[in-house]
């Protein structure tokens, strides 16, 4: 175990004096549970945890940090492949008993606490036949991937997450506990729509719901590996004209060793398309017979499910523990070139656990204008994810160096736009994010400046303060 910075004691029992949560240190049996976060890659040692149980004790700790030069580190989740949840020697500030969710009939929409996960939220709003666009993985935490994007099963007809965010109820870096929507705030609401943790922590949200299911088209079929550019080219034509109702992805992965599987298929390399059809589930398998056709299959599982199922469908291949490493990029075109590339990349994968991923966007995402959100452009129709993921230390070295060097030799086919919510180890830099938020970057810097211009909130893709 690596030596921990110790708090003193007293300043450590000052702030639990006040505090509805719990404050934790090395000393605390609960301790080393509680710094670990979802990617086995992160090892990392706070001086102190708190454990928030309202936004009261976030203003607590924040004021706590400042007062003793502490770095901040805000766990939602704890699901960022970065590790941003957690730092050495400073001060994690853990929502993740904040987890409430609540709907709001009249409205229209659901109350989410930052530590809350999508699971949490499903639960409440799918008996309803409800849903606002969340993570693909159920286990995901709400606040982080709302905070830089968000990218859904129903990405094309309801938008980014962001787009669906109606307000947020925030804890900025003087303390102050600000509501920010179009009406009140409405800089702070235009900058946390991308911007990331950058300009306070969130504490709660407001998302606006949409008709979902209960039941929807689930679309999951595989073909043989060999076929893996033939497929993506004929996907990348028959999504074209895509309705919005049609969302899914293209990739190249390896069946897992379980036995749903017939056995001559367990643990074989493979390339497939996912999706969802959100309209009626009737029309699903005729919408999505093109995308079932695209090489002779091996195993095509698409029919009705319920949504809530399809939500939590990937949990298992995607466990906490595992070490992982993922970069994505915004395609400027996806021609015939930029397939085969990438199809060679993906044929030199060190762990066969690792996916290759190009999700479809347009629809909804598009018609969001590049200046209406603190996200900026929309106009690629295509984004690039390389999940690295692999289970022994041993190859951590071998993987990284793969995934950059696979994100690296792709840039040429990119503006250089990434997702932020997969940014390896935050390891691009200023010039990474000053390209990514293209002319929104300006205006980001200088809300940065008017909410946080000491940049206490800074253990993220930052956006430093303008002078």
């Amino acid at each position: 175990m690596a030596t921990v910075p110790a708090a003193a004691p007293s300043s450590v029992a000052a702030l639990a004096a006040g505090f509805g949560g719990a404050v934790l240190t090395a000393a605390d049996d609960s301790y080393d549970d509680r710094r670990r976060v979802w990617n086995g890659m992160i090892d990392r040692y706070p001086a102190i945890i708190a454990r928030c149980a309202d936004a009261g004790d976030v203003a607590a700790a924040i004021r706590y940090a400042r007062e003793h030069g502490l770095r901040i580190a805000v766990r939602g989740g704890g699901h960022n492949v970065a590790g941003t949840a957690v730092n050495d020697g400073g001060i994690a500030i853990d929502l993740s008993a904040m987890r409430a969710v609540r709907m709001d009939p009249a409205r229209g929409t659901v109350h989410v606490q930052s530590g809350a996960t999508w699971a949490d939220v499903d639960r409440v709003t799918a008996p309803h036949g409800l849903a606002t666009p969340g993570g693909v993985v159920s286990e995901t935490g709400v606040a982080g991937l709302a905070l830089s994007g968000g990218v859904s099963s129903h990405r094309r007809l309801h938008g980014m997450t962001i787009d669906n965010l109606v307000s947020a109820e925030v804890v900025t870096a003087d303390g102050r506990r600000l509501r920010a929507a179009a009406d009140e705030h409405p800089d702070l609401y235009w900058a946390l729509r991308g911007g990331g943790g950058n300009f306070g922590v969130v504490s709660s949200f407001e998302f606006r719901l949409h008709p979902v299911g209960p039941e929807v088209y689930n679309v999951v079929v595989y073909y043989p590996v060999e076929h893996s550019a033939a497929m993506f080219k004929r996907w990348r034509d028959a999504v074209t004209d895509a309705p919005d109702e049609l969302t899914s992805e293209a990739f190249v992965w390896t069946l897992p060793d379980v036995p749903e599987l017939p056995e001559a298929l367990r643990a074989r390399p493979v390339c497939g398309i996912s999706g969802m059809y959100t309209g009626p589930v009737e029309e699903g398998e005729r919408v999505s017979r093109a995308l079932r056709e695209l090489a002779p299959p091996l195993l095509d599982m698409s029919g009705p499910m319920p949504f809530v199922d399809v939500q939590s469908s990937l949990d298992p291949f995607f466990p906490a523990g595992l070490r992982y490493y993922w970069k994505a990029l915004y395609l400027d075109g996806f021609s015939d070139g930029v397939v085969d590339d990438m199809v060679d990349w993906s044929m030199r994968r060190p762990s066969l656990d690792s996916l290759v991923i190009v999700r479809h966007l347009g629809g909804a995402i598009a018609r969001v204008g590049a200046d209406e959100t603190a996200f900026g452009d929309r106009d690629s129709e295509f984004m690039l994810s390389i999940d690295a993921t692999w289970r022994d230390a041993g190859g951590d070295d071998r993987n990284i160096a793969w995934t950059r060097d696979f994100w690296q030799a792709m840039r040429r086919y990119s503006a250089g736009k990434t997702y932020f919510n997969f940014p390896g180890l935050l390891e691009e830099g200023d010039a990474a994010i000053r390209d990514s938020y293209g002319a929104n970057h300006a205006r980001l810097a200088a809300i940065k400046a008017a909410y946080d211009p000491e940049n206490v909130f800074r253990g993220n893709q930052n956006i430093k303060p303008a002078s």
